[in-house]
């Protein structure tokens, strides 16, 4: 089996491809997109966030990120609300129903995604974490970026 480095990338590269297509397939029944799924994910897992905090969060530049909150909000999932601590700053809240959609879709991928990665032993899922993080270290700082897409271990 080959391992050269350009091997290596083309692999990676047509498996995020397949992965993303999957994971895409998985909420699309829901009428959501990666993007809008993303943003009710994070609302979920860390609830209200300032609205720059969440376009970092789901690394989204922040027009892209005005424009999701701006159609999720059209769709009654989220709210704006201005913050209790700092009433210059509006923060991006979940409503009652994108609370009841982000709940069901998430625990559906979450099936799905169980399901694709049944494949791969505990054992290997940790070491391609580790590996996968240390490439995205290394290319980070070829290019002069911050690794903003590397999360805690803790973080989801």
């Amino acid at each position: 089996m080959a391992t050269s480095s350009i091997h290596v990338w083309l692999i990676l590269w047509k498996a995020t491809r397949a992965i993303e297509a999957y994971a895409h397939k998985s909420i699309e029944h829901l009428g959501l997109g990666v993007t809008d799924f993303a943003v009710l994910e994070a609302l979920l897992h860390k609830g209200p966030l300032l609205i720059n905090d969440l376009g970092k969060r789901v690394l989204l530049t922040s027009g892209s990120i005005t424009a999701a909150v701006d159609r999720l909000e059209k769709q009654e999932l989220v709210e704006r609300r201005n913050d209790p601590v700092d009433r210059r700053a509006r923060l991006v809240h979940l409503t009652p129903r994108g609370l009841k959609l982000i709940k069901k879709a998430f625990a559906q991928h979450e099936e799905d995604i169980e399901q694709l990665m049944s494949e791969i032993p505990v054992r290997e899922r940790t070491q391609l974490v580790a590996s996968l993080r240390k490439l995205g270290t290394t290319a980070a700082q070829l290019v002069g970026g911050q690794n903003s897409w590397q999360r805690k271990e803790n973080d989801q």
